[in-house]
């Protein structure tokens, strides 16, 4: 399979709108809300709804705004595109002529980026309970392995012994964070503070763990090769000083295995969590606002931290690889929805809509924040205060509290920045059909994910040969 490699793509220029919330996603002459070259209205006409909508101008735009970030403020950096938040085949061919690496969580991630035409050397395998058969995949292809457990040592070592092959891995750190030991940040990952949510994930191997496993490999292994350390501070706060933390300590053990294994990390991969912000508020609670970091914030302050921790030990600047997800797919995406019933109780206002936690998990799952527009009339003056709400049995709610002009049946109605673990979370509760996916490209747009059927749905299901006789064979004689 030949490799997909960075293509020259024609320099991407921000649409002016009437009123932009990215710089391809905004309010059009007519009023209604676009997508570059496209009016939501007409395509939700044409592909129905629910509609996952995504810029592709935009997806190469957010990929490049924190390519171009680190690669100012460090000499050797690397994007890998964090695949589980929009895993699309499409999105992944986006990345790849883009340039950008991956991360990949289970077999069937890889074998995604695989069957893009990604190079494999970009690729990390992830993953706290790696299967023989992900591990296979990994060795035959190339792909560099982040060692989570401390038996994938020796799987990786005999697989790579029997199919005669070289092996690259890394290992995933237990990091301590004693500094955020007293910082508290969003609860979406459990109790306590930073230090202890991230000591308490299932993640990571420890500092004795990693020394030992070096000193296997180097000592006994020369067909592995060991590439990297990785840490994932994961989506606990929106403030640079805690990853820059996170970025000294993983230079500190870096300077600690060269002194107690021999081993100096030739990369660190200081994964993702990073979070991005809107005027109108974002994120958990909404509380990624304007104040939020910019990748070129990020950029700097973990830049200068592995820099200034560096030369405190004495040790050459390693390569920085960075994992951002939903930095990159996040403000790609627009999710659309038709309004059904309208129900006002005096005391409160609900407008049902067919979209659902289903499509939007995240919504109701851990009360993230997304701007709700109307599609039609998008600046229309808010009039009223209302709950939108899903149709499953459940309180489904995608937007609680909003303040939007007056909607009625048959209205089209938008949620933003939804580019994001959306698609790749949707759920089928209450046996419901998941949403078609469309990318736009100027003037134009295709289905990059086909809208699931009921036959796609029923066709899951089996019925034991007893259960059929039972409903429908010949009654038997009493």
């Amino acid at each position: 399979m030949a490799l997909v490699t960075a293509k020259p793509v024609a320099k991407l220029e921000p649409i002016k709108f009437k009123k932009n919330f990215t710089e391809f996603i905004g309010i059009g002459e007519n009023g209604n809300l676009w997508v570059e070259g496209c009016d939501c209205a007409e395509l939700a006409k044409r592909y129905d709804t629910p509609l996952y909508i995504i810029s592709e101008s935009q997806f190469r735009w957010e990929y490049r705004r924190w390519r171009d970030a680190f690669a100012k403020h460090y000499p050797d950096s690397e994007v890998l595109f964090a695949n589980k938040s929009n895993n699309g085949l499409a999105y992944r061919h986006i990345m790849n002529q883009e340039g950008a690496g991956g991360d990949c969580f289970g077999y069937n991630e890889m074998y995604l980026a695989l069957l893009a035409g990604t190079d494999p050397k970009t690729l990390v395998l992830n993953g706290s309970n790696k299967q023989p058969e992900e591990i296979e995949l990994a060795v035959a292809n190339g792909v560099c392995i982040n060692i989570d457990g401390e038996d994938e040592l020796d799987i990786i070592d005999e697989t790579a012994r029997r199919l005669g092959k070289d092996a690259d891995i890394g290992i995933r750190l237990n990091l301590e964070l004693a500094p955020l030991g007293e910082r508290h940040g969003v609860a979406m990952h459990g109790p306590g503070t930073m230090q202890d949510q991230s000591m308490g994930h299932k993640w990571g191997m420890s500092y004795e763990q990693t020394r030992d496993i070096a000193k296997r490999v180097l000592k006994d292994m020369p067909h592995l090769h060991l590439k990297e350390t990785h840490y994932h501070l994961s989506r606990m706060d929106k403030l640079t000083e805690d990853f820059a933390v996170m970025a000294r300590e993983m230079v500190q053990w870096s300077a600690r295995l060269r002194d107690d294994a021999g081993w100096i990390p030739a990369a660190i991969d200081l994964g993702g969590g990073w979070t991005y912000g809107r005027d109108y508020g974002t994120g958990p609670g909404g509380v990624d606002d304007a104040s939020s970091p910019t990748a070129e914030d990020y950029a700097r302050d973990v830049s200068a931290a592995v820099k200034d921790e560096c030369d405190k030990h004495g040790l050459p600047l390693p390569k920085l690889r960075v994992e951002p997800g939903r930095v990159i797919s996040g403000p790609t995406g627009v999710t659309i929805g038709r309004v059904g019933a309208v129900k006002d109780l005096g005391y409160k206002k609900w407008v049902n809509v067919d979209l659902s936690s289903n499509h939007v998990p995240w919504a109701f799952a851990i009360d993230w924040h997304y701007l709700i527009v109307p599609v039609i009339d998008a600046g229309a003056k808010a009039t009223e205060t209302v709950d939108v709400v899903g149709p499953l049995c459940n309180a489904d709610e995608l937007g609680k509290q909003r303040k939007l002009p007056k909607l009625e049946r048959g209205d089209l109605i938008a949620m933003l920045d939804t580019g994001g673990y959306t698609e790749s979370h949707a759920g089928v509760y209450n046996a419901q059909a998941r949403p078609a996916m469309v990318l736009v490209n100027g003037d134009g747009s295709d289905v990059t994910t086909q809208r699931e059927t009921l036959g796609d749905i029923v066709g899951r299901f089996r019925v034991p040969a007893h259960l059929l006789a039972g409903s429908f064979g010949a009654p038997t004689q009493g």
